[in-house]
């Protein structure tokens, strides 16, 4: 029981990550709006807007992969996984998540971290002229966001055990949000 509550506790994680990234892409609608509005009706460009598009962009898909592998929306080749049973999904995907996803979301989410702290060292900003002053931040987000899989990696790891265990209390083909 205790390892099905983690399971569901490191998958409520995930989804808040899901909701920041929806969030953030409401604000990337804006900013766009807002850019292309200043452009073709004021002739006025902000390079600051430009970047923060990307910027938005870039936190948008790296702390919505957390989601996607907790509601089961990540890229998989089905060629033979659909035919088979629960366990048996159970054992491929707890093999790969062990071997593909946590060494190496650990090892981005490692080095990563040094990537940030020497942009927030040097005080990197833009190159461009009227560019954002803190590019610290969106490398900031590389180290949360690969560790953040990780978390999805073990909750992936523990829904794992719990089906091949048989104490799943949702079935292993619905991964559907836990609410």
């Amino acid at each position: 029981m205790f390892l099905v509550q983690l399971e569901k506790t490191l998958g409520r994680y995930s989804l808040l990550l899901g909701k920041i990234s929806a969030l953030l892409l409401i604000l990337l609608l804006i900013n766009v709006f807002y850019d292309v509005l200043m452009r073709y009706a004021f002739n006025d460009v902000s390079i600051g807007m430009q970047e923060l598009e990307w910027h938005l962009y870039s936190a948008i898909f790296l702390l919505g992969i957390p989601f996607g592998l907790q509601t089961g929306g990540h890229v998989r080749v089905d060629l033979f996984y659909e035919r088979l049973s629960i366990r048996n999904k159970a054992w491929i995907d707890l093999i790969g998540t062990l071997i593909f996803l946590m060494p190496f979301t650990l090892l981005v989410g490692w080095y990563g971290i040094d990537f940030a702290k020497e942009a927030y060292e040097l005080g990197e900003t833009s190159g461009d002229p009227g560019g954002l002053p803190a590019r610290w931040i969106i490398k900031s987000v590389i180290p949360v966001a690969f560790f953040s899989m990780a978390v999805s990696g073990v909750g992936m790891i523990l829904r794992c055990v719990n089906a091949i265990r048989g104490t799943s209390e949702k079935g292993f083909d619905e991964q559907s949000p836990q609410h």
